[in-house]
């Protein structure tokens, strides 16, 4: 049964079916085989219908697509530069700050290379860093904030953990506080490098770099910048701090936020005309329809796996040659990092969490410090040579080889990796809250 589901699975994907399609007909083929009647697919279909938390996923969606379609990220800049800005290597803490948020709120990193890369590019070089230092920044930390709130990741992996129920019970408040210090963790771990870098004073500057067409961000002082972004700085304090504190449910945090960009963008700052919210709002839903019908087939092929008892057998084959859960945690995160290089975010996601979140508790790791193993891993996927998406779009952004951001991330990422190591083994980065 296990050899079917693996040949359906590889001979679809080479046939360029959709992943819905793909998981649907391997649960189809699953239950046939186990003659089990296949209206249970249409049960598991309708069962996220139960799950009120998904109102929140078309709702940030479509704040995120709000944000990014105006100037958010210039006013984001503009104010966390006008803070740390005039530390000596400050922009580089600008950097990563602002990544970090217009990542989680937008949902996808190549959104914020190619929305901050214009920014802080030459901000970076105008506070000393050279051309490899700056590209290698940017691009990294653009991958970050999957781990924060409201990213679409995120919650996604907390209700498909929740929906197979497996291991001990958490609340989705638990695991979105769990990854505030795993991200905090990554941050640092970029920021230590880039002032490394700056020290060091390295000369290495890019043979012919174009400079990109934006100009830095302005040096303005900090009351004109608040004043410049004063309906967006309480966003992160209204999405953060009503989900953290509990003040707000995810569902009414997900309502507030995307009636406030509404209103900020398109009647404050008249960034986004309201012509231009139809179109906005029929992206970001096809975006979410996606990848609900995605979670959906997930579900259904979930319980195939769980009646062809296959998480147990994984077990069985793994604990004969990983004996000890840091065996098991060092495979697991190098199997991750080779699988993101070639699969996106969400269909990860969908596709390992339903098989290996069963493993990962039979080798008593919890749900919680599972999810902030997998997503951190998702963010480096974007970045490892030779397929990282990020690398990419960096290299179309600036206009690069991509030999050339190779080797400008690679400081970076080995900063990143060796967060992912603390992450990994030391669980109670993650396990706090618990």
């Amino acid at each position: 049964m296990t050899e079917l589901f693996l040949a359906l699975t590889v001979l679809l994907l080479l046939s360029g079916a959709p992943l819905f399609a793909i998981l649907l007909a391997a649960a189809f083929t699953g239950f046939a085989w186990a003659e089990i009647p296949l209206t249970i697919v249409a049960v598991e279909l309708t069962r996220l219908t139960d799950t009120p938390l998904l109102v929140s996923l078309p709702l940030f969606a479509f704040a995120g697509y709000v944000l990014a379609e105006g100037r958010s990220a210039d006013r984001l800049v503009a104010l966390t530069q006008a803070a740390l800005g005039g530390l000596r290597g400050g922009v580089a803490w600008v950097t990563v700050l602002c990544c970090a948020l217009f990542t989680a709120f937008t949902g996808a990193s190549g959104v914020t290379l190619v929305a901050l890369g214009a920014l802080l590019y030459p901000a970076l070089r105008a506070d000393g860093f050279s051309d490899r230092s700056a590209l290698g920044l940017v691009t990294t930390s653009g991958s970050l904030g999957l781990l924060l709130v409201p990213s679409v990741p995120l919650i996604l992996y907390g209700v498909l953990a929740q929906q197979l129920g497996v291991g001990p019970s958490f609340s989705l408040r638990e695991l979105f506080l769990a990854g505030v210090v795993p991200l905090l963790v990554m941050m640092l771990a970029l920021g230590a490098v880039a002032l490394l870098q700056l020290r060091r004073g390295a000369q290495d500057h890019l043979e012919g770099a174009a400079a990109p067409v934006a100009s830095p961000a302005p040096q303005s002082k900090l009351g004109e910048a608040l004043w410049a972004a004063r309906f967006e700085a309480p966003l992160p304090v209204i999405v953060l701090g009503g989900i953290y504190g509990g003040v707000f449910a995810l569902s009414e945090v997900a309502a507030v936020t995307a009636l406030y960009v509404v209103l900020a963008q398109c009647l404050c700052y008249r960034d986004v005309p309201l012509r231009a919210l139809p179109g906005l709002a029929w992206r970001s839903m096809t975006l979410v329809g996606g990848v609900l019908m995605i979670l959906a087939a997930a579900l259904a092929l979930a319980n195939v796996f769980v009646d062809a008892q296959l998480p147990e057998r994984i077990f069985e084959a793994l604990s004969a040659q990983l004996t000890s859960k840091t065996s098991f945690l060092l495979a697991l995160n190098l199997g991750l990092l080779l699988l993101g290089m070639i699969i996106d975010s969400y269909a990860a996601i969908v596709l390992l969490v339903p098989l290996l979140l069963p493993v990962a508790v039979a080798y008593e790791i919890h749900p919680i410090h599972f999810g902030m193993i997998f997503l951190a891993n998702l963010q480096l996927g974007t970045l490892t040579p030779p397929v990282g998406m990020n690398l990419f779009i960096a290299s179309v952004r600036f206009k690069q080889p991509l030999g050339v951001l190779y080797r400008a991330s690679l400081p970076y990422l080995g900063a990143l990796l060796f967060a992912l190591l603390l992450i990994t083994y030391i669980p109670a980065l993650s396990t706090f809250t618990l």
